[in-house]
């Protein structure tokens, strides 16, 4: 029979969404699972925004869309960026796509001739890896263990960037870890960048209005706007919003690059839908008390899963200030056992944890970092101190 491509063959399922699928399944036969495994908020938008979807939808014209994104909903986006920071940018340099996912890969086949090269701290967002390899870019992984906070330094960047990689990836706040970059770190960073100008830099930054400690958000062309040229700002109305059903990510970046992305639309998605983008103008345009409200949530759900991993021997927990998650280093398990099974990985822990337990977290090795595993705390409340608690029961247990 006729051969697949090859580059189907260097496509793999998420392993986020491959435990999210376990948990659901251990559920729905009647295990009593609480899951810390997905990356979702958990939390609905306002009322403003269904109002909106409601309204577009009995005036649908029926009709397709801009490629590029409607005006209301760049202008939107554009107000949104001028608060992050964000000044000069006009609708062309602009474009949308259906979630920052698929603008990601969009810049991705924009960006990377096969063979080029691609660098990026890790732990990293899963996705980063998959694309690369679906577009046959070569990766270099830059290692930022919980001995440095998971972060990058100036000097790892410049050793990267000596190598004159086609594109840079970089993802403030971070998933997995909730790091948040200062505005110090950004700037030292950014005057590195500054110095290999043959690379374009993205910021996959769609946590950036969920910030903890009056930290702030903070963006390397912010701190040296020289960059403008070739860095591109990644966001979403996913996490913020409480929206990621509804698949509506943007760009902010040089015009030939939005230019560029809106091709690639014209030639599979054509456009976001007119129902979806009125929600989208709406979440980004309308009041903000409930993502206000919700990084609030999210910031005191941080506290409580700090303070529970600090009660349990040897486990490492750099302070996440950012995002939704916690990414503890496990390691000090490797080695033991719980009831006879034997822990030698991350993979085995997190599997162990879910059989005995019925707490569902993601391995670090999905994300680069072998020794830790994920905590998503967005959770029902009620859940996430009984979940926490299993944990800690399961570390005691270990032989």
């Amino acid at each position: 029979m006729p051969q697949l491509a090859q580059r189907v063959g260097r496509a793999k399922p998420s392993a986020i969404m491959v435990i999210a699928e376990t948990a659901k399944q251990l559920k729905a036969a009647g295990r009593d699972i609480i899951s810390f495994s997905i990356g979702v908020p958990n939390f609905l938008p306002g009322d403003h925004v269904y109002a909106a979807a409601r309204e577009a939808l009995s005036h649908d014209s029926g009709q397709y869309g801009s490629n590029r994104g409607s005006d209301a909903l760049l202008d939107a986006f554009l107000k949104h960026i001028e608060a992050l920071g964000f000044r000069g940018y006009g609708r062309l340099n602009l474009s949308v796509g259906i979630g920052a996912k698929q603008v990601l890969y969009n810049l991705a086949e924009t960006l990377l001739n096969e063979g080029d090269e691609i660098c990026f701290p890790a732990p990293y967002w899963t996705t980063y890896h998959d694309i690369a390899d679906i577009v046959g870019a070569k990766t270099n992984v830059l290692h930022c263990g919980p001995e440095q906070n998971y972060k990058l330094t100036p000097q790892q960047l410049e050793t990267a960037l000596a190598r004159k990689p086609k594109v840079f990836l970089f993802n403030n706040p971070s998933n997995p870890t909730g790091m948040v970059y200062t505005r110090e770190e950004i700037a030292a960073l950014a005057d590195v960048l500054v110095q290999y100008p043959e690379t374009w830099i993205i910021t996959d930054d769609i946590y950036n209005s969920m910030v903890f400690d009056g930290i702030g958000y903070h963006n390397f062309v912010i701190a040296r706007p020289e960059l403008r040229d070739r860095l591109i700002f990644v966001d979403s109305v996913s996490k913020t919003y409480g929206m990621p059903g509804w698949r509506v990510g943007l760009i902010a970046g040089p015009e030939q690059v939005a230019k560029a992305v809106t091709t690639l639309n014209s030639n599979h998605i054509t456009s976001v839908p007119e129902v979806i983008t009125a929600a989208a103008v709406a979440a980004f345009s309308g009041p903000q008390d409930v993502p206000q409200a919700k990084c609030k949530e999210f910031a005191a759900k941080r506290d409580v899963v700090l303070a529970a991993l600090a009660k349990i021997p040897g486990v490492v927990c750099p302070r996440p200030q950012g995002a939704f998650y916690a990414f503890p280093d496990i390691s000090v398990a490797f080695g033991k056992s719980h009831n006879g099974t034997r822990i030698e990985t991350d993979v085995d822990f997190c599997a162990a944890l879910l059989g005995a337990k019925g707490v569902a977290c993601v391995p670090g090795s999905a994300f680069g970092e072998p020794r830790a595993m994920r905590i998503s705390y967005t959770c029902p409340t009620a859940q996430l101190e009984p979940g926490l608690a299993r944990i800690a029961e399961f570390f005691a247990e270990l032989t």
